[in-house]
């Protein structure tokens, strides 16, 4: 005689008052990382949410920016520097009329032509910054990984770079990709990926699905989006998107997600717009997108989203794999590279290969 028994559900799906640092699955090099930083543990009341006022978030972003930033920096230096790489910096036009900042790196003494990534980095659409120590960093490692890279500096919707909300990140973006497009000889670029995590992710593919919609797509040869932030279903339950819940708190929680979805769009009136949340973009809309890699997070709330995005490429007939980094949060495999060098580099040679498989 056998007895079933339920299956034991991962993360705050089957013990809700889980945290980050007790769940097994979590690489403990990442943990002891995030322990003196006051990450791994369970997470403070957010101040804010997707109800408070536009000011309040406004404000809550400008002290939360600086935060983040600090730990970025903090955690590059522990990571040794980059050697072999060139840097420079270009400001071109955008097609609202501002100044736009492009970041350049390349490995140094290569000749030839080599594979490029336009960079859009993260957070969440409306804070944080390319110029930042860590972002740096990751475009420093790609470079050094033998491709060339632009970072853009684009418009946030709050903090530093804001604030200016959706649709301005998006068409810097779009300004950034058109440059690049124009300037690929002169720049050393033999084909181009556009790559970004967490908001970068969003952007990423919005600025995929805006070059299909104004018949640009010849200048995307390739997607690669980390942990993309995409679903804008920060406040409802849906059962799908099962991470949303299992691990709302690891790093991130679904009340932050909430509040910078508001300040990306203060009116909701683009909440179904898959420019800026692509994952309801249609099948008709993802058709004859170019190749695609979505890599996500096992320990990341947004992990779900971003596998759902993948099996909506599949399903629109675009050549889409996806990837999972098990034992990491939110862009881990990003940020604590110092704890755990080799996950780190096993992304960045995932970026590469893919580059060079198109």
């Amino acid at each position: 005689m056998t007895t079933e028994s339920s299956p034991i559900l991962p993360g705050r799906l089957g013990s809700p008052g889980m945290i980050l640092k007790d769940d097994p699955r979590a690489d403990p090099r990442m943990i002891a990382a995030m322990v003196p930083l006051g990450l791994a543990g369970a997470s403070e009341p957010m101040p804010v949410d997707g109800d408070s006022s536009l000011d309040e978030l406004l404000e809550f972003l400008g002290m939360a920016e600086t935060g983040f930033e600090e730990m970025f920096s903090a955690l590059a230096m522990n990571q040794p520097p980059v050697e072999g790489i060139t840097s420079k910096v270009e400001v071109i036009r955008g097609i609202d009329g501002n100044d736009i900042t492009l970041f350049l790196h390349r490995p140094r003494d290569v000749e030839g032509l080599l594979p490029g990534v336009l960079h859009l980095h993260g957070g969440g659409m409306v804070m944080l910054e390319a110029a930042g120590a860590g972002h740096a960093h990751w475009r420093h490692d790609l470079a050094a990984a033998g491709l060339v890279v632009v970072g853009v500096e684009f418009r946030n919707g709050g903090g530093k770079h804001g604030p200016h909300p959706f649709p301005a990140g998006l068409d810097d973006c779009a300004s950034a990709l058109q440059w690049v497009s124009d300037n690929k000889a002169r720049l050393g670029i033999s084909k181009l990926v556009v790559s970004g995590e967490s908001g970068g992710g969003n952007l990423s593919l919005a600025t995929t699905l805006k070059a299909k919609q104004e018949g640009r797509l010849d200048q995307i040869d390739g997607v690669y989006a980390q942990c993309p932030y995409i679903s804008n279903a920060y406040g409802i339950r849906v059962p799908e998107l099962a991470s949303l819940y299992e691990n709302d708190g690891y790093f991130l929680s679904c009340a932050m997600m909430g509040a910078l979805a508001k300040v990306y769009d203060p009116t909701g009136e683009n909440a179904t717009n898959p420019l800026a949340w692509p994952l309801f973009a249609s099948t008709a809309g993802l058709q004859g997108l170019p190749p695609h890699v979505i890599s996500v997070n096992e320990l990341d709330p947004l992990r779900d989203e971003g596998l759902a995005y993948f099996r909506k490429l599949l399903h629109a007939g675009v050549d889409a794999v996806s990837r999972t980094v098990n034992g990491t949060c939110h862009a881990g495999d990003c940020i604590f590279g110092g704890a755990m060098p080799d996950v780190t580099r096993a992304t960045v040679r995932d970026i590469k290969g893919f580059a060079d498989s198109l």
